[in-house]
């Protein structure tokens, strides 16, 4: 198939990885880290040819940090224009940089967006990037170590804002609802209660679709950390190293924030690929993407469920002519189980021991690859799949906030003009169905579709429950009752009734 000169084509990528135990341990900053990626990114362009890429590239691009998204603070300062800091050292010098918004959708976002610049014909050549650098932070200030990582560049970059509006309300903040594990640990819970399952046999379950994972990322040299494989078994049991953090997730199920890592991507136009010599078997098309906004945990119809997952998914494959049967490689975002359950097991029917297995990376709990740029690393490890299965295709399917924005893709080395990423018919099915109704001042007796208990260390601290009240309407509310919150422990609170008394501030409750 011939396609347009100006067709965008992912020709290079790149993954560095740091260990604090390694022997040439450096301490690298999060520029440093996206700097070595997107180094390895170009020579890989070049191939054996030599190519010369790197003056061509124009636009350049970043998906924030976490210390940029507002999750953590950094004692040792930052760049301020993270594209234009990486840009400096790769001695680029890019027409268009821009900084995306938070969430682990935003590598799609960002690519989709640069080749959107290509094939309009505004560059000829795109990179794209992120990196974190959390375990050489922690590291050196547990050491009492500091390091410079301020940096100034003049330039301008378009900083596409945080993009957190709608994920979570005042609501279910107040109610404890602000770390990611306990926003997913609701929606897990939701899930087994419509499954029906005991917490021993759901447990068991997650360990089933994780454990394949953890073999994928003993073999990943980017991986995070040393990993070896594990079984269902060692997964699901919580112990002293797999103690709980909220149930129904041990440590083990969690997906890894503590990394030192980076991912790139090189985007070119087919003519100027061909015309810097750029071997066409390191070509890789983009066949079809989408991208979905899910509402707020409390306004979900389904707490459980994850439609814009499912919205993107289809418009993907739609716009693509395949099917999930089509794939011979797929990578679900995976920092707990329920979003790989509902994208990989519920909307596309695949079983978790599928041999062509749910990701290319290993996985957020033991790959790494924390947050917001975890899927670069998926990109890149599928461009590679797809370059040693000349004519396949592979599906990378990327998760951000709490079950709140999904992203599909779908690649392979066949021809194909420039899809662009599908959001506006995606988001207006997603939108014109009606949001679930949450009772104003929840009052009286009520029942448990679903919960967390939140723990500190050992210790559980803080129990959180949504439901229904017999009156009608959505409730959610908190206990921090020793005895409540070990009477939850000892009995499954699912499906429980519980007596709910508003606050100004927050809503608690009583079993029974």
């Amino acid at each position: 198939m011939t396609v347009s000169d100006t067709t965008p084509v992912i020709v290079g990528v790149g993954q560095f990885v740091e260990r604090i135990d390694a022997p040439d341990y450096a301490g690298l900053s999060f520029a440093d880290l996206s700097e070595r990626a997107a180094a390895a990114a170009i020579a890989d362009a070049k191939g054996d040819s030599g190519a010369d890429i790197s003056g061509r590239i124009k636009a350049v691009g970043s998906v924030r940090t976490f210390e940029e998204s507002g999750a953590m603070q950094v004692p040792f300062g930052r760049a301020e224009k993270m594209p234009l800091a990486v840009a400096r050292r790769l001695g680029l010098k890019p027409d268009v940089a821009i900084l995306h918004k938070v969430g682990g959708q935003s590598p799609l976002a960002l690519i989709a967006d640069l080749g959107d610049k290509i094939a309009r014909g505004e560059v000829e050549a795109a990179l794209a990037f992120g990196s974190e650098a959390i375990s050489t932070v922690r590291h050196l200030t547990t050491k009492g170590e500091t390091r410079d990582w301020a940096e100034h560049d003049d330039g301008e970059m378009i900083d596409m804002g945080m993009g957190f509006e709608g994920t979570l309300s005042a609501t279910s903040i107040a109610h404890g609802i602000r770390a990611p594990v306990v926003a997913y640990a609701l929606c897990e819970n939701a899930r087994r209660a419509k499954l029906g399952l005991s917490r021993a046999d759901y447990a068991l379950e997650m360990g089933k679709l994780f454990a394949p994972f953890t073999e994928v990322a003993a073999t990943n040299p980017y991986s995070s950390a040393a990993v070896k494989p594990m079984s269902a078994e060692e997964i699901a049991t919580v112990g002293e190293r797999n103690r709980m953090i909220a149930d129904p997730y041990p440590l083990k199920m969690v997906s890894r924030d503590q990394v030192n890592q980076a991912a790139a991507v090189v985007l070119m136009s087919v003519k100027a690929a061909r015309e810097a010599g750029v071997p066409e078997d390191k070509w890789v098309y983009l066949h079809g993407a989408a991208l979905g906004t899910e509402r707020e945990i409390l306004d979900r119809p389904e707490i459980d469920a994850y439609p814009a997952a499912k919205g993107a998914i289809d418009a993907a494959f739609a716009t693509a002519g395949k099917s999930a049967d089509d794939m011979a490689a797929f990578d679900f975002y995976s920092c707990f189980p329920i979003p790989v359950f509902n994208a990989a097991v519920r909307y596309l029917g695949l079983s978790p021991q599928d041999p062509r297995g749910l990701t290319v990376t290993g996985g957020l709990p033991y790959f790494g690859g924390a947050g917001n740029n975890y899927s670069m690393h998926a990109f890149a490890s599928m461009t590679e799949t797809l370059r040693e299965k000349p004519g396949s295709f592979g599906f990378v399917g990327l998760n951000g906030g709490f079950q709140s924005k999904y992203g599909a893709a779908i690649l392979s080395t066949t021809p194909r003009e420039w899809p662009g990423c599908e959001t506006k018919t995606v988001q207006d099915k997603l939108d014109a169905v009606p949001k679930a109704v949450l009772a104003e001042k929840p009052a009286g007796a009520g029942t448990v579709g679903t919960y967390t208990i939140v723990y500190a260390k050992a210790d559980p601290v803080q129990a959180i429950v949504i439901g229904d009240l017999d009156s009608g309407g959505r409730f959610i509310a908190e206990s921090r009752d020793a005895a409540t919150i070990a009477a939850m422990i000892e009995s499954d609170p699912l499906g429980k009734k519980v007596t709910v008394t508003p606050d100004e501030k927050r809503n608690s409750f009583v079993l029974g």
